[in-house]
């Protein structure tokens, strides 16, 4: 079975799908179907979005199973949701789980005084 794309190779745009079929009794349908919003991002973009989701959404958990900075990780989402066709949103200063993630990597010293206070502002950072 060949892998779901939603985009077309040739220019980008979306695709639709035209037929449905039942793997069991090979019931087929046929019509305009799209596809959703998901189908609009790359394998690697939804290979991220499986595991932001296992991760429940928590950032510390994917920092620590990627190996990729907090502000990595929130442009990769940014990117994710452009991608999907939404616009990013100013970034809402943190929740209280964010800002003990952010007091601790202060004290912990990855991350120095002027960076944790931008990020307690939400202003994001200035890593990339």
């Amino acid at each position: 079975m060949a892998a779901w794309i939603g985009v077309c190779p040739v220019c980008g745009e979306g695709l639709e799908a035209v037929a449905l079929q039942c793997p069991a009794c090979e019931t087929r349908i046929e019509g305009r179907f799209q596809l959703g919003r998901l189908a609009r991002l790359s394998a690697e973009q939804l290979a991220f979005v499986e595991l932001f989701l296992r991760c429940e959404g928590k950032f510390t958990r994917l920092e620590s199973l990627t190996g990729l900075s907090y502000p990595t990780l929130r442009k990769r989402l940014q990117e994710i949701l452009r991608a999907m066709g939404y616009e990013a949103e100013a970034e809402a200063p943190p929740g209280p789980e964010e800002r003990l993630r952010i007091l601790e990597a202060l004290a912990e010293g990855q991350i120095s005084y002027e960076e944790a206070l931008r990020r307690l502002r939400g202003m994001g950072s200035s890593e990339g």
